[in-house]
Parts: C-alpha cells; sequence; structure tokens
C-alpha cells in the first residue's frame, strides 16, 4: 500500500469518528490509559497542527510550545477539521515526503514520520470507535500494511513508552486485532 494512501485512508478512519461524538461523549474513557475522548482527539488534532511545520523543514524549536494544552477550545470537531485539513495538505504537497523531518527522536525521513502519522491515525481511531460505543473495524488492507511496518519496531516501541505492553493476540486473528494487541490494546 502506498504511503499516500494508507495516510488518507486512515484519516478517514478517524475523521469518520470525530464526527460520530456525540456533545455527551467528550468525557468518555477510551483505550489510552487517562485519556477521555477529548485528550484523545486533542492529541491527534495537535499532532497534525505539528504536521505542515514539521513538512516545511521546522525544528522543534521553532515550532516551541504553540500546540501544548488544549487546542481543541469550544468547537473540538471545528479544531480537528482545520488541523487535519492542513495536515492532508501538507503530505500531499508535491516533495513533501521527500527529506527529512525533525522529531522529539531527532531527524527522520519524511516516509518514517508519514508511516508513524498514519499508525497513529488508524489506531487512534480504533481507540475513538471504542470510547464512543462506535464500529471499530478499520479497513483491513490498511491494519495488514500497519501490522506488518510495526512489528519490526515492536521492542524499540515498548521501550519508548509510548505504548503499554502487546496484548497477546492468535496469529490468525483479523489485522487489526494484531496490530492493536501489538500496540498495547485489547481488542
Amino acid at each position: 500500500m502506498d504511503l499516500l494512501d494508507a495516510f488518507d485512508n486512515a484519516w478517514l478512519e478517524f475523521d469518520r469518528r470525530v464526527h460520530r461524538v456525540g456533545a455527551e461523549q467528550w468525557d468518555e474513557p477510551t483505550p489510552c490509559a487517562d485519556w477521555t475522548v477529548r485528550d484523545l482527539v486533542n492529541h491527534l488534532t495537535a499532532e497534525h497542527l505539528w504536521a505542515p511545520w514539521l513538512l516545511r523543514g521546522a525544528t522543534l524549536a521553532e515550532v516551541g510550545d504553540r500546540f501544548e494544552g488544549d487546542v481543541l477550545g469550544d468547537d473540538p470537531v471545528a479544531a480537528w477539521e482545520r488541523a487535519a485539513a492542513e495536515s492532508h495538505d501538507a503530505f500531499h504537497r508535491p516533495g513533501a515526503l521527500e527529506g527529512r523531518v525533525h522529531t522529539s527522536g531527532g531527524p527522520s525521513p519524511t516516509t518514517e514520520y508519514g508511516w508513524q502519522m498514519t499508525t497513529d491515525l488508524a489506531v487512534h481511531a480504533w481507540d475513538l470507535a471504542r470510547g464512543i460505543g462506535d464500529d471499530d473495524t478499520l479497513d483491513e488492507e490498511l491494519a495488514g500494511e500497519l501490522h506488518e511496518r510495526t512489528a519490526p519496531l515492536a521492542d524499540s516501541l515498548q521501550g519508548s513508552g509510548l505504548f503499554a505492553a502487546p496484548v497477546s493476540v492468535p496469529g490468525t486473528a483479523r489485522a487489526q486485532d494484531r496490530l492493536v494487541g501489538l500496540l498495547g490494546r485489547e481488542p
């Protein structure tokens, strides 16, 4: 699966769930420890506010703390829509995936950053679906591609503190269950 196709697919998975959050659901828990639905959407919105800056070559210091804290304001859906649209445009800009970006782990190829953002969108779409009681089914081809790309990184991901310990999932399970299990979620 091509990176931009995967990104677009995952982007739509998350976007669809954001638009299904009911007014009374923003404080509901999610599978992400200590994160409510609002916290989860805030996290993804902030990441997508960062993306255009990073893809233009900005350093972490240049971006600074402008996207820390609550970036959702009074209209979480509109805040997500603005950030998501700008991020989507930035990833699709000609040449955007040909360079390097500055990340907390140091300079990285933009393609690596793109796959990380794609994985985050897909897995958090699943988390968000669980938090609001929506259908958590992800595109099977997307889930398979992301699992295949993430599995070799499992040990380093666990050491990062970003994910809980993997959950044991049978090898015969569908791709999305293997993916979310690998990233510490109970399918």
